[in-house]
């Protein structure tokens, strides 16, 4: 028997923030299992800032990992070999010590159950040959572990070290068999984390990972408040809801790591590096974005493109109209259109389909791939 973390009684679930209490949410990724909340790494760009528990050191439970595996097969939105699960993504490490033994119960909970659906892992903590001869296990998950590396050596915006990071990317690469690695560059933020030398260390380490992400900085209002009473270095002038990475971050990077000496491709988006890592289409459809396109290798453009097609517009209608939208969806050649649905409702159609789903009143603008306004010409159309 493994050591367990405690479960939290009645009295500590009601005072903890009202967005931690389901532990199911839809993320663009996928659905998000979170049964255990709570993080001693204090990195200061942490989304627990936007959930009330940054302040939350030590990691609790919720619930049973095998109550939180019921909860996630029953939620509505749960389709089995479909939907992606991402784990421990939002309130702690799924990696941390104790909190790492939940997760290898709920990845063999999924297994068992003879699930094939992609499953994220993302972590910066410490993973051991131990760990690695358990995910080796599985047989049924499409299993990715994610290792967020970002470079950052002022410890006060990121106490954990970026050698911790190194040291787990080189271990599960070097073990890897039935799941694969990625290295997951983020935040990147300019004058921070973006030098030359950055990007060399990158270039190196991609030569033990299956592919490169590359991602910016969420800076919502509760991470610059934390930023401006900790006195910390300010990123940027204003709050966004989306990542920002400018354009010319994103130039400057693209340029180094898509040169021929660099053998491991590198992508804007999640599912894209996961999909290329499991050689299979993304799961996102971002393959009608055809500018986001433009840095994947040929053979996963063929891939994405063999199966992507356009959704009928009836039984699109149909969905739309039963989760509650609006007005009709506008479908195009990149996106499906849609008005009155809650991310949750988006990603669902949006992984039901293979298609991207995009809300009118928050619209993509062509070449930001999604991101925040922040850094990028004014002059860029929205598609």
């Amino acid at each position: 028997m493994f050591s367990r973390i405690k479960t939290i009684n009645i009295d500590e679930f009601n005072k903890i923030n009202e967005s931690l209490k389901n532990p199911v949410e839809y993320r663009k990724s996928g659905l998000s299992l979170n049964h255990i909340i709570g993080c001693p790494l204090d990195c200061s760009y942490c989304v627990r800032h936007l959930f009330g528990n940054f302040q939350q050191r030590q990691p609790k439970a919720l619930m049973s990992d095998k109550e939180a595996f019921d909860t996630l097969v029953s939620h509505k939105y749960f389709q089995p070999h479909i939907t992606p699960i991402q784990i421990f993504n939002r309130a702690t490490d799924p990696m941390l010590p104790n909190v790492k033994n939940h997760t290898h119960e709920i990845l063999n909970l999924m297994d068992n159950h003879k699930l094939t659906n992609n499953v994220l892992i993302i972590t910066r903590w410490k993973v051991s040959k131990e760990d690695c001869v358990k995910f080796n296990k599985l047989k049924n998950i499409k299993l990715t572990i994610l290792v967020t590396y970002s470079g950052i050596s002022d410890k006060r915006l990121e106490p954990v070290k970026s050698s911790i990071a190194e040291e787990s990317l080189l271990t599960l690469y070097k073990y890897a068999k039935s799941y694969k690695v990625i290295l997951y560059w983020r935040p990147i933020i300019p004058g921070v984390n973006d030098s030359p030398e950055h990007i060399k260390k990158i270039k190196m380490l991609s030569k033990s990972a299956h592919s490169i992400v590359f991602s910016g900085l969420f800076y919502r209002e509760e991470i610059a408040k934390y930023y401006e009473e900790n006195k910390l270095p300010i990123p940027y002038k204003e709050t966004t809801r989306r990542k920002i990475l400018p354009e010319n971050t994103e130039k400057k990077i693209l340029q180094e790591l898509l040169s021929n000496e660099n053998e491991i491709p590198i992508f804007r988006k999640t599912s894209c590096g996961v999909a290329y890592a499991h050689k299979t289409s993304d799961y996102n459809g971002h393959y009608g974005i055809e500018e986001l396109c433009d840095i994947c290798p040929k053979d996963q453009v063929v891939r994405c493109k063999k199966v992507w097609d356009k959704p009928d517009i009836g039984k699109l209608k149909i969905l739309c109209d039963d989760l509650g939208a609006t007005q009709p969806p506008m479908l195009t050649e990149r996106a499906i259109i849609v008005s009155g649905l809650d991310e949750q409702k988006r990603y669902y159609i949006q992984h039901t389909l293979g298609f991207q789903v995009h809300d009118v009143d928050k619209p993509h603008y062509y070449r930001q791939h999604g991101r925040a306004d922040t850094g990028w010409r004014a002059e860029n159309d929205s598609k």
